[in-house]
């Protein structure tokens, strides 16, 4: 008889969630977290730690807007442990929050580093150097991500930062290159941007978050600049050094030289699958550095499952949550159909950007003829009160103005915003549901009937010509 039914390695979303449905369904479960802390990277490096600090960026930056009212001024050499004040708390109450769900769940927690030796048996090694091997039936690997290092960029944690170090700095730096276009480096670019940060984003393509709709990441760098950031794309790195006094110098392959005194690379993220000897269970990463999966998330051996950025994309802790969830049920013969395909992709820069469903660009190539309808937060009540006149709410729909096919928003409150749509794409609703909805006077969802009314409009025009 094995030790466990099955075994979660890592106690981020993932793992978290792996560990208390295979246990809410009466089986021996056992979560092993080589950290003191739970949560993963998530809670301590990642999502939590970032969203503190922007939630202080966006006072400071409303402060400086307002600095006539307030006489406001950040205070030079400013500590960046001024800047998350409130992180060790929320980190603290989080890992309480999941150590009584744990043992509410009869959930065996286990403090070490995790190493397969076969594919049914877990060696786990505690911070002391004890070692004790446990049989299982089942495995989930949930061990998360950690940032890519490109050979040309030497990480040292103190000049050149990752994305798992940059919150260690002790100062908040005059000045920041960021190189990256994805998720992670917009959002820290923007966030210390706000800050009064003097940054420049450096990428390889034309525009950062190419994966989005081309109306909300135009209107992402257009709010970065206005800020005063600088964004470079087309630009590829050569070479990455700190000079040895106070600077980091980038170099690019055109010959352009950028000067900053702190550099953050935010070069994508790897399977954190190192020490894991997943060879030893038969696995093995793929070509994009990942563990394949098939629609269940079982691995090419049968009884080991995974979740989370351990698989890649689409890296999102919603989706790494009911990733978890679904590994544990499929490993314990529990039937939960298909993995929702609309899930809404939130992310937190200055301002935010949300979108579910199809982008504009996306709908044409799919369907050909589309309508279009845009709501400027200008133009919605709300926008004025709180000055979050910058933002947008897009409605893409279908030849005819009814199907709605996909939902974009750029500005405040846009990842709360974005499930008014979700539900009304999962419903199939028509676009007129907004129009023959009231919604509360003045907030932004008013968005919704503003953007549904336009397309109303073009649909009416082109009846008529018809």
């Amino acid at each position: 008889m094995s030790d466990f039914d099955i075994i979660v390695i890592g106690s981020g979303p993932a793992g978290q969630k792996a560990a208390v449905q295979a246990s809410k369904a009466g089986k021996r479960v056992a979560l092993v977290e080589r950290d003191a802390l739970l949560g993963g990277a998530c809670v301590h490096r990642g999502t939590i730690p970032s969203k503190t600090l922007r939630e202080n960026a966006l006072r400071v930056n409303n402060m400086r807007k307002n600095a006539a009212l307030f006489r406001f001024k950040l205070s030079e050499d400013l500590e960046m442990a001024t800047l998350i004040d409130r992180l060790d708390d929320v980190m603290k109450s989080h890992d309480e929050y999941m150590r009584r769900q744990i043992d509410r769940n009869a959930i065996k927690r286990i403090h070490g580093r995790a190493r397969f030796l076969s594919p049914n048996e877990v060696e786990v090694t505690s911070v002391r150097g004890e070692k004790q091997v446990l049989a299982t039936d089942y495995v989930v690997i949930a061990t998360g991500s950690f940032p890519r290092k490109p050979d040309q960029v030497p990480i040292d944690h103190e000049n050149i930062f990752d994305s798992d170090s940059v919150l260690s700095m002790l100062y908040l730096p005059k000045s920041l290159a960021v190189l990256g276009g994805g998720v992670i480096a917009s959002e820290y670019a923007s966030i210390f941007q706000a800050l009064g940060v003097r940054v420049i984003m450096i990428d390889r393509y034309p525009r950062p978050l190419g994966f989005l709709d081309k109306d909300l990441t135009d209107n992402f760098v257009n709010a970065f600049q206005d800020m005063g950031g600088v964004w470079m794309g087309n630009s590829v790195v050569k070479r990455v050094y700190f000079d040895g006094v106070n600077d980091v110098i980038t170099e690019l392959e055109d010959g352009r030289t950028i000067i900053t005194q702190k550099l953050l690379c935010a070069a994508g993220r790897v399977a954190n699958v190192n020490d894991l000897d997943i060879d030893n269970a038969g696995l093995e990463l793929d070509e994009r550095g990942v563990i394949p999966v098939d629609g269940q998330l079982r691995t090419r051996v049968p009884n080991i499952f995974a979740a989370g950025d351990v698989i890649g994309p689409p890296s999102l802790a919603s989706a790494s949550m009911e990733q978890g969830r679904r590994a544990a049920c499929n490993a314990i013969g529990l039937e939960v159909g298909s993995m929702p395909e609309m899930i809404p992709v939130g992310i937190y820069g200055v301002p935010e950007l949300s979108s579910v469903g199809m982008s504009e660009q996306e709908a044409r190539k799919a369907h050909g003829q589309i309508i279009v309808g845009r709501a400027p937060f200008a133009e919605i009540a709300r926008g004025h009160i709180s000055g979050n006149q910058d933002g947008m709410l897009k409605l893409v729909c279908d030849a005819e103005g009814r199907r709605l096919l996909g939902v974009q928003i750029v500005g405040e409150e846009a990842t709360e915003l974005i499930h008014i749509g979700q539900m009304a794409l999962l419903s199939k609703s028509d676009v007129d549901i907004f129009v023959e909805s009231i919604f509360n006077f003045p907030t932004l969802a008013e968005a919704y009937r503003v953007a549904a009314l336009a397309v109303i409009g073009q649909r009416a025009r082109r009846n008529s010509v018809y």
